[in-house]
């Protein structure tokens, strides 16, 4: 009893140092969870954030970026000898075992060191995919124990022997949390004062140390609130930072002067909240869905789910996609123009897609909706939705629509790969029994009460030739066609082009189906007519240009599968008929309406009742389709239905033109090459 308390902790001092000497030291810090950026391209070649997305809002910053303000603000308040003791602070540390033996409860003490080797083991468990694993490990990391204190000092030894105290006080403002989501000074400095780490003032220095003791009774994101009775907010941390002040002053890191202003001037944060999550994309939201999406299952990304969704927790990453922001503006705005959010009576659905041909590049995609991903939200309001029209359902998107006869441009490809010519003549005669149709893969196939209309009635001649047919969209005359062909093969040849059903069933091949009656992705087709117009090679979508990981280094993006769907001269026939579709035929209100014209392609698409219409159409640069539809429900008549901008079944004449006067002012187009005159005698 007579022995002193220092003499104690001396000695106990001396037993620690001793234990700690022998246990491992390595401290692996491994990568840091950060920021992942998506951007699109401007004209001039710089990059436009579309979106961010994060488990820790974080961003790494050197040391020079960082204002001494803060530095010194760390080493005063957590740390005073930080440049002067070892990697343990010793005594208080010490002094912490005993508080924690004797009561149970964790106590400070810790050197920044110290500070920052348990903020790398906790941050080892945030890389865990696992949940499971993730909280285990969490609660090993930060478990109130002598031994977990032990560790973290003898790691705290060892890093001290590879690294500067510089560099760790770098480290250390680079991982420590700074309340909710946000770590680190640089996302600090962003979040609650809209500046960098570099430019922090001294108070707003302090301000955000002081978060650093208690963060949510120092917290700056809300002006008062209360935890326990306890005051928190802006009064909280003005106590704490004018204390961090103080101890600056102590310690002879700032003047009495700065000191003085400092601790008059007032707490005013201003709370800038981060581009976080697509919807900050708004009306790119849909395609910056895609992306994401794309990054989750691509193994450029990851070579199994696991690790990709370890990657994607992460971060760090800089994706730079494939959107065209004129393009995108041009959509954005003629959607906004023709096709209502919603309509009453009616779940009315408006999609616009463009591809770049020979390339598969992605240039524009929206639709009429207001992007969410909550559901609650989604149900509730008829303006909303988390689906993507434009895509596949195991994308994001709908389970697809109907597309007319936007659809009847694989027949006409079949009809010339079998050596038929465009000036050929069927039987387009309108009946009600059109006998046995040829199937090579299920065998001869009927179907009775089978009687397609066509949409006028001076269509309704004995005899069309493919070109009239295709001009004016004759649907005997494709169902002609269609009896002199193998329906199995018509299904074959869309499928060369790269058109599957969005729900990913097999496409039905029956005689319906030559008119349109698959549901396919919008985007789909437009990769599809973009075939058509690269000489008949057709080139999977694409999203993403380029991938920049963590460590500035290259990573593969997804690349663009092209594959020869017909031949050249099949392509330029297919494109010789659908370039009258656009100037005598079903799309010339869309041909004539476009500034600057370039020769252009393209086929009209009306579903039964005239609930879904579409236009499908390339220059040979872009292919762009359009689309009012009906998502679920029965739909409306369009032909009978009007917008505030017309007709509702016309839109796609407001829309398409809307697009393609920006692409071709953009990139241009030449003229389709002739075929061969034995497919147009």
């Amino acid at each position: 009893m007579l022995i002193s308390a220092s003499v104690i902790v001396a000695l106990l001092a001396t037993t620690v140092v001793a234990f700690v000497v022998s246990l491992p030291d390595d401290l692996v810090i491994g990568r840091l969870s950060q920021k992942s950026n998506v951007y699109a391209t401007r004209s001039d070649g710089t990059p436009q954030l579309l979106a961010s997305f994060y488990d820790q809002n974080r961003a790494e910053v050197d040391s020079e970026a960082i204002s001494p303000f803060v530095k010194d603000a760390a080493t005063s308040a957590e740390d005073p000898g930080f440049y002067d003791h070892g990697a343990v602070d010793i005594w208080g540390t010490v002094a912490g075992l005993v508080s924690t033996l004797v009561t149970g409860t964790a106590r400070g003490g810790s050197s920044i060191t110290q500070q920052y080797v348990k903020n790398v083991l906790v941050q080892k468990c945030e890389t865990l995919a696992d949940e499971k694993k993730r909280a285990s490990c969490y609660d090993t990391a930060t478990e109130t124990s002598p031994d977990r204190k032990l560790k973290e000092m003898s790691l705290a030894i060892g890093l001290e022997k590879k690294s500067s105290k510089a560099d760790i006080l770098r480290q250390y403002l680079n991982i420590t949390g700074f309340g909710g989501s946000v770590y680190g000074i640089e996302a600090a400095a962003n979040y609650y004062f809209n500046t960098t780490a570099a430019a922090l003032t001294l108070p707003q220095a302090a301000s955000l140390v002081a978060i650093v003791n208690n963060p949510v009774k120092f917290q700056l994101d809300k002006p008062e609130s209360t935890t326990n009775g306890a005051a928190n907010g802006y009064a909280a941390n003005k106590e704490r930072r004018d204390y961090i002040l103080g101890e600056m002053r102590k310690h002879k890191k700032i003047s009495r002067a700065d000191h003085d202003a400092a601790v008059a001037s007032p707490v005013t944060p201003t709370i800038t909240e981060p581009s976080t999550g697509c919807q900050t994309a708004a009306g790119s939201a849909y395609f910056c869905d895609l992306v994401l999406r794309t990054l989750r299952n691509d193994p450029a990304f990851g070579a199994d789910r696991a690790t990709r969704l370890a990657n994607f927790r992460l971060g760090g990453y800089n994706v730079y996609t494939t959107l065209d922001l004129d393009l995108q503006a041009a959509a954005e705005t003629t959607m906004a123009k023709n096709v209502p959010k919603s309509y009453d009576g009616w779940d009315v659905g408006g999609v616009i897609s463009s591809v770049g041909v020979g390339t598969g590049r992605v240039l524009a995609m929206t639709q009429n909706k207001d992007y969410t991903q909550d559901p609650a939200v989604a149900a509730a309001n008829p303006n909303a939705t988390g689906i993507n029209f434009n895509t596949d359902s195991d994308q994001g998107g709908s389970k697809g629509f109907q597309t007319g006869s936007t659809y009847k441009v694989f027949t006409l490809a079949e009809w010339l790969k079998e050596g038929n010519s465009l000036a050929d003549s069927v039987s387009s005669r309108q009946r009600s029994d059109w006998g046995v149709f040829q199937d090579s893969c299920n065998g001869p196939q009927s179907f009775p009460g089978f009687d397609p209309n066509n949409d006028a009635s001076y269509e309704n001649g004995s005899y069309y030739s493919a070109l009239q047919s295709t001009i004016s969209s004759i649907n005997t005359g494709f169902i002609g066609m269609a009896k002199k062909l193998d329906l199995c093969g018509i299904r074959k040849m869309a499928e060369g082009f790269g058109v599957h059903r969005a729900d990913r069933d097999p496409l039905q091949q029956g005689a319906a189906s030559v008119l349109g009656t698959n549901e396919i992705a919008p985007l789909t087709m437009a990769a599809a007519y973009a075939g058509i117009a690269n000489n008949g090679t057709t080139c999977t979508p694409i999203l993403i240009d380029r991938i920049v990981g963590p460590g500035g280094a290259e990573i593969p993006a997804p690349k663009s599968t092209c594959t020869q769907s017909v031949t050249p001269d099949v392509a330029a026939a297919m494109a010789y008929a659908m370039h009258r579709v656009m100037t005598s035929g079903t799309g010339a209100a869309s041909n004539r309406a476009t500034d600057p014209e370039v020769p252009m392609i393209g086929k009209t698409g009306t579903t039964d009742g005239n609930k879904d219409t579409w236009l499908a159409g390339a220059s040979s640069k872009v292919a762009t389709i359009v689309g009012v539809v009906t998502v679920s429900g029965t739909g409306e008549d369009q032909r009978e239905t009007y917008f505030d901008s017309g007709q509702a079944a016309t839109a796609r004449h407001r829309m398409w033109p809307d697009m393609m006067s920006v692409a071709n002012a953009k990139y241009g187009g030449d003229d389709f090459p002739d075929p061969p005159r034995s497919m147009i005698r």
